[in-house]
């Protein structure tokens, strides 16, 4: 990013900070950021291109000190888990991203509410995809209903907490509260097998918002649907069962949510699955490898 560019994102920051987004005029911008209407209008279209800018240069580095706590670490650590989540929570108070938020819904622009929309729709995927790592990939199937539990609970904790001031327990503590909950409710779910939402659902919908062909990600989840039946009626014992549901789960997972997935890792991945002579004579599979070499590989 140009220097100056990020120094109007930086100016425009402190300004949706101190005065709020829709106080906050282009007029301020430019005498702020010391540049020329021009200039603005080159880098941004519209104040609303501005705001996502500014929007998404917190993420990127809020994101950046999240995936930092993990380095050295085991992911299944959930105290780890909570300093992220007390991250998040400083992030969003620091840069008052909830008012910042609400103006947003309460605006007319059709365009910033769906950007709201899907960038809280990818901290939910973020957060299931954290739970497959704490919890383990058997969870799997009641993970995202438990990611939207739980965000729903922490989300309304901190409210009441930062509203009332009735109690001076802080952050961390209540974190931790929520925390102890979730772990009764996936053991709850997961020990009834109740699925309410399909994570790949959400998955697939954020793959298309990403410009993905969404008949692609549909065949694939329906081949890794077939082929984990196959695998399930093949597999000699249940440790080849796991490991090549997990091989698979890995293939889908790197397809589906990353926006530019891992070629190098798919291949290397697909040919560990077709050594086995099973996996690799079912025409399920040779469907996939397929669909992958025109779709990924191409």
């Amino acid at each position: 990013m140009k220097d100056r560019k990020q120094q109007v994102i930086i100016k425009a920051h402190e300004l949706f900070i101190e005065k709020g987004y829709q106080a906050t005029s282009i007029q301020d911008i430019l005498e702020y950021s010391g540049i020329s209407k021009g200039t603005l209008y080159n880098y941004f279209p519209s104040k609303s291109e501005l705001f996502k800018a500014v929007f998404t240069y917190i993420q990127t580095k809020y994101e950046a000190e999240r995936n930092q706590l993990l380095i050295g670490e085991n992911l299944s650590d959930m105290d780890i888990f909570i300093k992220q989540l007390d991250l998040f929570m400083l992030s969003n108070k620091k840069n008052k991203i909830f008012s910042l938020v609400e103006e947003v819904i309460a605006s007319n622009d059709p365009e910033l509410k769906q950007f709201i929309k899907v960038t809280r729709l990818r901290h939910l995927e973020w957060m299931f995809k954290r739970f497959i790592e704490i919890f383990g990939e058997e969870k799997r199937p009641v993970l995202m209903d438990c990611a939207i539990l739980f965000s729903g609970m922490l989300q309304q904790m901190i409210y009441y907490h930062a509203a009332t001031k009735a109690s001076q327990i802080n952050r961390v503590e209540i974190i931790r509260y929520c925390v102890n909950r979730l772990k009764s409710i996936v053991a709850e779910v997961s020990d009834k097998a109740e699925q309410l939402v399909d994570p790949n659902e959400l998955i697939i919908w954020l793959g298309a918002i990403d410009g993905k062909e969404l008949n692609f990600l549909e065949n694939v989840q329906q081949l890794m649907m077939e082929l984990k039946e196959k695998i399930s009626e093949i597999s000699v014992n249940n440790q080849e069962h796991e490991r090549f549901t997990q091989l698979l789960g890995f293939i889908e997972d790197e397809i589906i949510s990353n926006q530019q997935p891992r070629t190098y890792l798919i291949e290397s991945t697909l040919n560990t699955l077709m050594m086995s002579e099973k996996v690799n004579e079912l025409k399920e599979m040779q469907r996939l490898k397929e669909l992958i070499d025109d779709n990924v590989f191409s």
